[in-house]
Order: C-alpha cells, then structure tokens, then sequence
C-alpha cells in the first residue's frame, strides 16, 4: 500500500498544472461547506445569545384571554399564592409596554420591562455599570432605568451611561428617566442587523410602568423553579392551584420559555445541517473532475500500465495505485478547502464583531465525505486500468 501511494505520487507530480487545478476544485467546494456550516452556526449562536440575554429560561405564567373570562392582569394575590407554591424559588412580576426614547433629537424603537428587585434572581441579567432596581426604587416609584449596552454605544457613544437622563414616551407622556444600570443584552447582533424592527430594551421598576400606564397588576409573572424539579411539571401545578385558589379555570397558561429556547436552536441547527448538505452538491460535482482527470490518465499510462504488468504486477496493484490517486488528490484538496474555509470564516467573524463557533463535526463529515466520493468516482478509471492486458496495453497504435 505504501508503494501504491508513492507511485501515485510520482503520477501527480508529472502532471502538476493538472494535478493542481483538479485539487483547487474539490477545495473549492469544501470551502463552500465550511463557510456555510459557520455561516449557519453563528447565525445560531447569535440567537440564542438574544434569548438567554432577554432571560428566556424558567417558567412564566400568564392569562389566556382566549379562552377565559377575565380581561384583567395578573394580581399581587396571584404572585404571592405562586412565590408560597412548592418547587418555586423565587417570582416576580412582570409589564411590558411599547414606546421609544429620545436622545439628542433622534428617536428609538424601545420595548419596556417593568421588573421587582430580584430580577437578577429570575432572569438573566448581565450588569456591566452600575446597579440594579431597588426595593427603593419600587417603593417610591422612581424614575430610574436600566438601559442596554446596544443602545448606549449607538446613542451615547459609550457603554457606561450610569447617570445620564434620558426622555422616553411613555403611557402618552415624556418622561424623564435616570440610568442606574446598563445591562448587557445578548450578542447585540440581531439588534445591529435589524435595528428597524428589533427595538431595544429598557428595565423600570414595575411600580414606576404601574403608575405611568395606569395599571393594578401585571402582564406575567416569571418563576424561577427548584433545581431538579421539572419545569413543565411545576408549571402544570401551579396553574391547577392558580384555578382553585381564584375559581378561573382555564384562564391561566405556563410557558416553558427554556423548553422553546431549546426547540428554536434544534430548528436552527435542523437548518445548519441542510445548508451544509446543500453546499455538498459542490463536492460531488468537483469529484466529477477526478474521474475525467483519471481516465485521461489511464489513456496516457498504457504503456506503463503494460510494462508494469508484464514484470508480475498484478489487478491488484494497478487498481490500488489508481485509488490511492484518487485520495491523495481529495485529501489535498480537502485539507486545503478547509484551510480556506476557516481562514475566510475567521476574517468574516472579525469584520463583522461576532464570535466563531466552528462545527468541526461538520468538518470532518466533509472530509470523510469528500474522500467517498472521490474513491467512488475514481474507482471506474481504476478498475479499467487493472483490466487492461499487457498486449493490448503495449500495442503500439
């Protein structure tokens, strides 16, 4: 075997432009799938970031206005029969609103989240300056906020804004709010991507949204549940005895925002794996050019083929010389696709400032792929070589 892929060595090297140019084409179809994968992988990436930094984890408990009687919000009753509920560890209550900030003439999109002081407790928050909203902040309703880092760099030119005021259109009115925290939200991608549809985030005390929106209770209510316990399960129990303690049955639904996190990244990696399968199109299309490039080979090599042939080589040795051939030319062509692959996956992810996480399963899938069907497509030219005979081989025409 070792002596097959020396000779095949020497083959190739005789004819190196050829040899070359057939190498640069499976190269360039690895590099497809590489660049595809990671494409897709931090595209991945990307959203799940948004979701984790948006604290999409744990249960939250909401009404179903669909289906029940009741229009009102959720009440403080009903957040202290959950937080006294076995298997929660903490709950707090949560308001959402949609308006828009100003700064410096200029107005942006914002989504508004009224939270309790224990928000880093139940959702994810990433404090990168200052503070988070205090009980006294809730108890005297303060115009105080955490703004995301996003939007601090986009407006301020900065990311550490911690008391600087900002105007905000709330409930109809501008208000006057105090940054006391920046938090940061996600990756930001999504947000830089698609700033025009995708607000920013800003976190006031749900007393403070209460006050401006004129409201008595709250939209949903997040729990944080036990470690261990099953999400979908204390979420199931908690509406049942949401039901009998309130007498409103069916009117009350659990999420399982970790459990849709979840699905949507299996969605997304469903997408990575059919992209990268349809980048591998290209690979069997460039194993195509080592069938032609092997069979003109064997047309040149009868001669030699016929001398080998006549001094005691046998089927066996002329059909592994042929494939042997045909991987070292897939194997450099691959090695190289994934060399430039990686290298133009790296340069994108530091142009554009996001993180690259390189599927190397998807890499050596590649690899192992494009050596099958290198050897499959080589394999014709390979059996036709060992079946030449001496006497024919040698003829001279």
């Amino acid at each position: 075997m070792t002596e097959a892929f020396r000779c095949a060595w020497r083959s190739l090297t005789r004819k190196k432009g050829r040899s070359f140019l057939t190498i640069i084409g499976i190269a360039i179809g690895v590099t497809a799938v590489v660049i595809i994968s990671n494409i897709s992988q931090c595209g991945t990436t990307a959203v799940n970031a948004e979701l984790d930094g948006l604290g999409m984890g744990g249960i939250s408990i909401s009404l179903d206005t669909a289906n029940g009687d009741i229009n009102a919000p959720l009440s403080y009753n009903e957040l202290e029969i959950i937080k006294n509920s076995a298997h929660v560890d903490n709950a707090m209550p949560i308001i959402f609103q949609t308006g828009s900030v100003t700064t410096r003439g200029e107005n942006t999109q914002t989504l508004f989240w009224g939270i309790d002081s224990n928000a880093d407790d139940v959702i994810s928050l990433n404090l990168l300056y200052g503070r988070f909203i205090n009980k006294g902040d809730i108890a005297s309703h303060a115009k105080v906020c955490l703004a995301d880092e996003s939007y601090a760099e986009n407006n301020f030119g900065c990311t550490n804004i911690v008391g600087r005021k900002i105007t905000a259109l709330c409930g109809g009115n501008l208000e006057e709010f105090e940054v006391v925290g920046v938090i940061k939200t996600g990756s930001g991608l999504l947000q830089n991507m698609m700033g025009g549809y995708i607000p920013t985030f800003m976190y006031l005390p749900y007393s403070t949204m209460q006050e401006l929106y004129s409201m008595n209770g709250f939209h949903r209510i997040a729990v944080d549940v036990e470690s261990g316990a099953d999400p979908d399960e204390v979420g199931g129990k908690l509406v049942q005895t949401l039901s009998l303690s309130t007498g409103y049955y069916e009117s009350y639904i659990s999420g399982n925002m970790a459990k849709q996190k979840d699905g949507l990244s299996q969605l997304l990696n469903i997408v990575t794996l059919v992209l990268s399968a349809v980048g591998g199109v290209s690979l069997v299309v460039s194993s195509l050019s080592i069938m032609n490039v092997m069979l003109v080979s064997v047309g040149e090599r009868k001669r030699e083929i016929g001398i080998k042939k006549a001094i005691g080589a046998g089927r066996r040795d002329i059909l592994q010389e042929f494939l042997a051939e045909a991987s070292v030319l897939t194997l450099s062509g691959s090695l190289l696709g994934i060399l430039l692959g990686l290298a133009a996956s790296y340069i994108g992810a530091f142009i554009f400032g996001i993180n690259l996480e390189v599927r190397y399963d998807i890499i050596i899938f590649t690899i192992v792929f494009s050596l099958f069907t290198g050897i499959i497509f080589g394999l014709y030219p390979a059996l036709k070589a060992s079946k030449l005979k001496p006497v024919e081989a040698l003829r001279v025409e």
